[in-house]
């Protein structure tokens, strides 16, 4: 990867928008976490490009089609616009947990996916999410996870298995953006 490509994938529910085990279901159920937007802005300040990896088994499960999804995605990139940032890029996976594809994390083909979309390896790349499947999914591409305490994360920090006890884990994405950026809190 070049010098001055540098690259940060961000998990979507629960890193930049409140989670929901009813499923984000709409753009009007889409909300953004505080500051998450405005820390996608200081990551593309510092020189990132910022992708977005989600499971949205939502399809799969006949919660909303792949249109809904578009419009959430849509209010999401707005957000992050008008918050003065650009998230340039977002893999999602539809299908449902049993579906068996490479595509569902901790299955490493989303972030295959975003390598494959800029021709980039994904060695040392942070990736950014608050369940231990996106974790495990940044471990099978060699990529840098960290965890934030938002979302599922807290419950994944209490319960984190020992080979990943080892990872930053951060209060939020604004918190974890600062520690990428170099920022002060």
């Amino acid at each position: 990867m070049a010098d001055s490509f540098r690259l940060v994938v961000l998990d979507r529910d629960g890193v930049i928008n409140k989670d929901s085990d009813a499923f984000i279901k709409s753009p009007d159920e889409w909300v953004a976490i505080p500051g998450s937007l405005e820390a996608i802005a200081r990551l593309c300040d510092a020189g990132y490009t910022v992708a977005v990896a989600t499971n949205q088994s939502g399809i799969a499960r006949g919660y909303y089609d792949e249109k809904v999804l578009g419009a959430i995605h849509d209010k999401m990139l707005a957000g992050a616009r008008e918050a003065g940032g650009k998230i340039d890029f977002v893999a999602f996976c539809p299908h449902g947990p049993d579906d068996g594809c490479d595509c569902r994390k901790p299955q490493p083909g989303l972030l295959n996916q975003i390598a494959e979309h800029y021709r980039a390896p994904l060695c040392d790349v942070p990736v950014v999410g608050d369940s231990l499947r996106d974790l495990q999914a940044a471990a099978a591409v060699g990529a840098s996870p960290m965890l934030v305490r938002t979302g599922k994360g807290e419950k994944t920090a209490n319960d984190m298995p020992e080979a990943f006890r080892a990872i930053p884990i951060y209060a939020d994405l604004a918190s974890a953006t600062d520690a990428l950026t170099g920022a002060s809190a």
